[in-house]
């Protein structure tokens, strides 16, 4: 019974340090990851950041450039950032899901005409038609069409068996 004992305890002994070095990986990656600036795995990285090019190998300054946006332009789709995620079910168990649509543009721009592409959306909660209405299939409005002020976010649940995909079609600056 004693040598059964110490064998049962050094077995737990090895899948602790098992265990022990598989949570160390997985805490550990991520985090090297993001040092070693690789977004892969895991997308740190916001498609609305300012990047540095360097005009020539030698060059002393650096020039911004801003992408997704055409030279010129005051803004851009990419300006416009939607968030949705779930929420809590309705009472008879229908999934919500709430929905931020935020202007997160670096010009300092306001943003108006913001069209979505959303397929035939539709919610059994009421949506307020000034925050977000269908127009046609694949076509919703933001705002009832007003500018979305720099910074500003506009946020609406809506309540259907399934989430719809929801992407910037078209914006006007």
């Amino acid at each position: 019974m004693h040598h059964s004992m110490s064998e049962d305890l050094r077995r737990l002994a090895s899948i602790a340090a098992t265990l022990s070095i598989a949570l160390l990986l997985m805490f550990s990656i991520p985090t090297a990851l993001h040092y070693c600036n690789i977004s892969f795995a895991y997308p740190l990285a916001s498609p609305h950041r300012k990047l540095l090019v360097h005009s020539e190998p030698s060059a002393q300054s650096a020039t911004l450039v801003e992408p997704n946006r055409v030279w010129g332009d005051k803004c851009s789709r990419a300006d416009i950032l939607i968030n949705q995620g779930p929420a809590a079910p309705l009472p008879t168990g229908i999934p919500t899901y709430t929905v931020e649509i935020i202007n997160v543009c670096v010009t300092g721009c306001d943003i108006a005409g913001i069209h979505l592409s959303c397929g035939w959306f539709s919610s059994i909660r009421l949506v307020n038609p000034r925050i977000f209405k269908r127009l046609g299939y694949n076509d919703c409005i933001v705002n009832d069409g007003k500018p979305l002020a720099n910074g500003r976010t506009l946020s609406f649940q809506y309540a259907n068996s399934f989430r719809y995909p929801l992407s910037v079609q078209r914006v006007r600056c």
